[in-house]
């Protein structure tokens, strides 16, 4: 894959991320949601693709913390569907 795609992967995720915490602060979603939490998720996650390519120890730092804690979340949401 060619560094200009793997750019918008990376830049696409950054976009998830933070159009995710500007709902969250218009209050057009709920943090105890599974849309909070799986757009925070799958825009980690495209981030550490990008990073892969171009890497940087501490970007991946933060968002293999990201994606541990939206999972959390993912976790909680699910048990309390049940």
């Amino acid at each position: 894959m060619n560094s200009f795609t793997v750019d918008v992967v990376g830049i696409v995720g950054v976009a998830m991320v933070l159009a995710t915490y500007f709902l969250l602060q218009s209050e057009k979603i709920d943090s105890k949601g599974f849309l909070y939490s799986f757009l925070n998720f799958v825009g980690a996650l495209l981030i550490v693709y990008s990073l892969l390519y171009s890497w940087n120890l501490a970007s991946f730092i933060i968002e293999f913390f990201w994606i541990l804690i939206s999972l959390y979340g993912l976790k909680k949401w699910y048990r309390s569907k049940k």
